[in-house]
């Protein structure tokens, strides 16, 4: 049965990993064919990629038994697992096999040293792999510090969702949004940015579009940000932990207002979560925060098991593949390779973007500059500046 997720609140148990006897000798490139026994494999999702990805995780299952018996799912909030793993790899134990992750949780892992490196050493697993990422998501591969694969890709945001009926005058500039904002006091909401991506794309944009003097930077450019973040607390009730949470809120009436990405536009209203009547809109002048979802090994696996994530890891990119990524548009568009148009999606997918899906987006995304999420450190530094200063008491 396929996961598709919304929100990544809550965490459950990860299985055991299952035993195998490793070959003596087994390079960490050599085949699943020298595997004494199928193993099980344990794959946690800190980002909402098994609504993508599943499908195709399970098609590997099934077309290589004597690699896999079977694939175990779990989710879990980004900011969570990090420490888990570490504690696992302290312990001399690794019991997770794969990571989908986004830029948060890739962060805090390498930042911690927690992912097991991929390239250049394990360049001839994938062979021609920058070249195959489409040019606007080719950028997004080097967030990853060679400790990660791209899997998925979406020109994310920032964009402001909002309810037709109760925001008549809809926020043109971030000084605008604030005097909304003001005057509708609970009525805006955005989830904590260590575990949303629209709440990391609003923080990681809004330097742009303040004219902060170093979008790069939080520590030492973002005064303007920083401010206006401030001030926009005070009329923000809470942040919730995760992105479902206010989907759920604003298509329930409680919320008039969120910030979104294209993917989080999309994917509730095909839901149903959010009624399908509710609008986008953009604000001037705004720069594209692009987003992605990566694969990431853990530390501390045998050779033998690390040889069957690889291999699973470079069936994901496949074209096949990669065209069940557009999903019901969760994280549009989704594929991170080339030559995978919309037309080689499941048609279930095709028709939920041709239903919900925005026709100004191919303008916007054609029109406006595009921006790579912020490094690994500085993306750390400001998730804790933000939990710190802004959401500090807030958080629910």
């Amino acid at each position: 049965m396929k996961i598709t997720c919304l929100s990544q609140s809550r965490f459950c148990s990860l299985r055991a990993a299952g035993f195998i006897a490793a070959a003596i000798g087994l390079s960490v490139a050599a085949t699943g064919a020298a595997h004494a026994q199928p193993v099980t494999l344990n794959v946690v999702d800190v980002a909402g990629n098994l609504a993508l990805t599943q499908d195709a995780l399970e098609a590997f299952a099934a077309k290589n038994p004597t690699l896999v018996s079977r694939i175990t799912f779990t989710k879990a909030p980004a900011p969570e697992l990090p420490g888990k793993i570490r504690a696992m790899q302290a312990a001399g134990r690794t019991d997770i096999d794969l990571v989908l992750t986004g830029t948060d949780a890739l962060a805090a892992g390498i930042a911690l040293n927690l992912w097991e490196p991929l390239l250049p050493a394990q360049a001839a697993k994938f062979p021609g792999l920058l070249d195959n990422y489409l040019p606007s998501a080719r950028k997004m591969q080097d967030l990853s510090n060679g400790q990660g694969i791209m899997v998925t890709y979406m020109p994310a945001g920032p964009l402001l969702e909002y309810n037709p009926d109760k925001v008549k005058v809809v926020p043109k500039t971030p000084a605008e949004l604030l005097s909304w904002c003001k005057a509708n006091p609970n009525k805006l909401i955005y989830a904590r940015p260590a575990n949303s991506g629209p709440g990391r794309t609003f923080l990681m944009g809004l330097p742009y579009l303040l004219g902060d003097k170093n979008p790069k930077d939080p520590m030492a450019g973002w005064d303007k940000t920083w401010a206006y973040l401030k001030e926009l607390n005070s009329c923000i009730e809470y942040y919730p932990t995760g992105t479902g949470a206010v989907m759920k809120e604003l298509g329930e009436g409680s919320r008039d207002m969120t910030v979104t990405v294209t993917g989080w536009d999309i994917n509730p209203r095909a839901l149903g979560v959010v009624p399908k009547s509710f609008k986008v809109s953009m604000l001037n002048g705004f720069t594209w925060i692009n987003d992605a979802h990566y694969m990431v090994m853990p530390k501390g696996l045998s050779p033998a098991r690390q040889a069957v994530v690889l291999d699973l890891m470079a069936f994901l990119l496949k074209p096949e593949q990669q065209a069940l990524t557009y999903d019901a548009g969760y994280f549009y568009p989704g594929p991170a390779v080339k030559n995978v148009p919309l037309s080689a999606a499941p048609q279930k997918s095709q028709d939920v973007i041709k239903e919900f899906g925005r026709p100004e987006y191919a303008d916007w995304i054609a029109k406006q500059p595009h921006a790579q999420p912020l490094e690994d450190k500085a993306m750390v530094a400001a998730f804790k500046k933000w939990d710190q200063e802004i959401g500090s008491g807030k958080a629910k």
